[in-house]
């Protein structure tokens, strides 16, 4: 337990800080300081590492990037990661875009569950919003994952005031139909290059106005005591999604999840501008048992609430000397 009494319990492992979209709230500059490439994690010291955790009560391991399935070989780690019988759930963020050339390959080496990152149903605004034309290629992947044997794949919505707000209602129906629940994400104040700004949060409150009114009713909240960083709810017909409203309701005191990045370093909060270098320690030649004490002493002195204190704001100068400081390198 940490000194807020959280358990180490969800680990979010960035296998990459590229990315094959250029989303205007994540990494909208056409150029970034990259990892080097030899930093970056070899899968045995990913897998490694991840046992580590898992001796310490991590059971939830999460696979992003920046984009996951640029990643050569990334089904190999997937099924490297299977073969951890201590690993309950594992699961993938991706953007889609590659996911239908992957799925089954993912779906034969042992993943869990896949979450999809989608923004918009509409075409244009795609392209506007990732400077990419593509959306088609997620639709695809959307269809392959469930053809590979997938269930219960969640859809990732950032709502984006005078952007993507008046999508909601089209958003849950499209899940419905593809049998996949979307989650409503408030647009976070993470990293500098996005130029948020709080006039373009669109609540928690506004989304559940916006569903009531169109259907009629009310959504009924369930799982009210959830260590996910989700609410769900549902609506009258039996339909689910959640939201995550970081923003107007930030859940840090049941947060239980940290970030490994694609070169090792270790974060205790998606807000933290420090880490804990577990790639220098494991090159060092340092035992299992000297990276369990490392991260089970770290663990323990974590009292990071990000969301809530909200202190210092990145800027987008920053980054160029620590690409650190970015949302996509470090898992989002």
């Amino acid at each position: 337990m940490d000194k807020l009494q959280r358990p180490v319990r969800s680990l979010r492992v960035s296998v990459t800080d590229r990315c094959n979209l250029r989303c205007q709230y994540c990494m909208p500059e056409a150029e970034y300081v990259w990892l080097p490439k030899s930093d970056v994690l070899s899968f045995e010291e990913t897998a490694r590492l991840v046992r580590i955790f898992t001796s310490l009560g991590v059971d939830k391991v999460r696979l992003t990037g920046g984009e996951p399935l640029l990643r050569k070989d990334f089904p190999d780690l997937v099924r490297m990661l299977h073969g951890n019988e201590q690993v309950k759930d594992l699961a993938v963020t991706t953007n889609g875009v590659l996911l239908a050339t992957q799925a089954k390959a993912l779906w034969e080496a042992g993943l869990s569950r896949i979450t999809v990152s989608i923004d918009t149903l509409r075409p244009e605004r795609f392209r506007e919003l990732s400077q990419r034309d593509q959306l088609k290629d997620v639709f695809g992947g959307i269809d392959q994952a469930r053809s590979a044997g997938f269930t219960g794949l969640k859809l990732d919505t950032v709502v984006m005031r005078g952007v993507n707000d008046d999508e909601v209602i089209d958003l849950i129906d499209y899940a419905k139909s593809v049998s996949a629940e979307v989650r409503f994400i408030e647009y976070m104040d993470v990293g500098g290059a996005t130029r948020w700004t709080a006039a373009q949060v669109f609540s928690r409150e506004e989304i559940l106005k916006v569903v009531a009114e169109h259907f009629g009713a009310p959504a009924e909240p369930t799982d009210l005591e959830s260590w996910a960083p989700a609410r769900r709810y549902r609506l009258p017909d039996g339909t689910t999604f959640g939201i995550i409203a970081t923003m107007t309701a930030p859940f840090c005191r049941t947060c239980d999840r940290s970030r490994l990045t694609a070169d090792g370093m270790w974060y205790l909060c998606l807000y933290a501008k420090t880490g804990t270098d577990l790639r220098g320690k494991l090159r060092e030649g340092a035992t299992d048992e000297e990276l369990t004490a490392l991260i089970a002493s770290t663990w323990q002195s974590r009292e990071d609430r990000g969301a809530e204190l909200r202190r210092d704001p990145i800027q987008v100068e920053m980054l160029r000397s620590d690409p650190h400081l970015e949302m996509h390198t470090r898992g989002g």
